[in-house]
């Protein structure tokens, strides 16, 4: 049977009764900056520096990812293509690479790993974790962001945008 320290009993109080004061958690959320048209300029360097759109410029196809360029005549991811082209007539569309964006997730998801196992993947390019107890010791939730940030530049040439606080909203 474990023996109960002298400041804290089982249940979460101290030997007089008195609740003790639960760890505060610390969550980052994390979320890869124009993710899809960011490894497109990444990998196809004649396109950085201009308005991109990756998804299908047919007819009835839609805006799956903008690039910054883009954004600044107000194009925006789920627009038809058609809007957005008329937002921005110099738009260039690129066809999606979902094998590519996964296989980038994967690295990404790689450096997390290095700091947590409680990684909660929202989508391809997004994700909380919880480094209440990170793997590393570190003790600033805004160190750990800063590493991981880091990192991804290091490892896949991206950016990523980072949160933190206590909980998830």
């Amino acid at each position: 049977m474990a023996r109960e320290t002298e400041a804290e009993a089982d249940d979460g109080t101290d030997r007089a009764g008195a609740a003790m004061p639960t760890r505060q958690r610390k969550i980052i959320h994390v979320d890869m900056d124009a993710f899809y048209a960011s490894v497109e300029q990444r990998d196809d360097p004649s396109l950085r520096g201009k308005p991109l759109a990756v998804g299908g410029s047919a007819q009835r196809g839609v805006v799956a990812a903008a690039s910054y360029e883009a954004r600044a005549f107000g194009v925006r991811s789920a627009m038809p293509s058609v809007t957005a082209k008329r937002r921005c007539p110099d738009l260039l569309f690129v066809k999606p690479r979902f094998d590519v964006y996964k296989a980038v997730s994967l690295q990404i998801r790689g450096i997390f790993a290095e700091h947590t196992d409680i990684i909660e993947p929202l989508s391809l390019d997004e994700a909380y974790l919880d480094v209440t107890e990170n793997k590393q010791g570190i003790t600033s939730a805004t160190a750990i962001a800063e590493a991981i940030r880091r990192r991804i530049r290091e490892v896949t040439g991206l950016t990523a945008s980072a949160g933190v606080s206590y909980n998830k909203f």
